[in-house]
């Protein structure tokens, strides 16, 4: 069985991804906010684990009414680019996204913003 720490990587912090996990903002009642957060995960992992182990990772310590809950999981598998070296091809090591969607209200404390 894989550790939730194997599956999560690193959380994936871009300009896009930070827009994300601050919800929509025409919306603005905090409660309502629907927000999204973006990690790499291992290439292995399918939405079921990533779901799994986001709960475990950010639900330890917590008490059941301050818990998460992740309603959806979207997973991109993203491909390495070529790179050159002097004159020698390479490629970087292709790697896989998860989207991560909280329910209503809920927001991850330590994401990395």
């Amino acid at each position: 069985m894989k550790s939730p720490y194997d599956i999560i990587v690193a959380p994936h912090i871009t300009e896009k991804s930070v827009a994300l996990s601050y919800g929509d903002p025409q919306i603005k009642d905090e409660k309502d906010l629907v927000r999204k957060y973006t990690f790499i995960v291992a290439r292995s992992a399918n939405k079921i684990e990533i779901k799994k182990a986001i709960e475990d990772i950010y639900n330890e310590g917590k008490k059941k009414d301050q818990a998460i809950t992740v309603t959806n999981v979207r997973t991109v598998k993203v491909l390495g680019k070529e790179r050159r070296r002097g004159q020698k091809t390479g490629y970087e090591p292709d790697r896989k996204k998860a989207i991560v969607t909280l329910d209503k209200g809920q927001t991850l404390e330590d994401y990395g913003v």
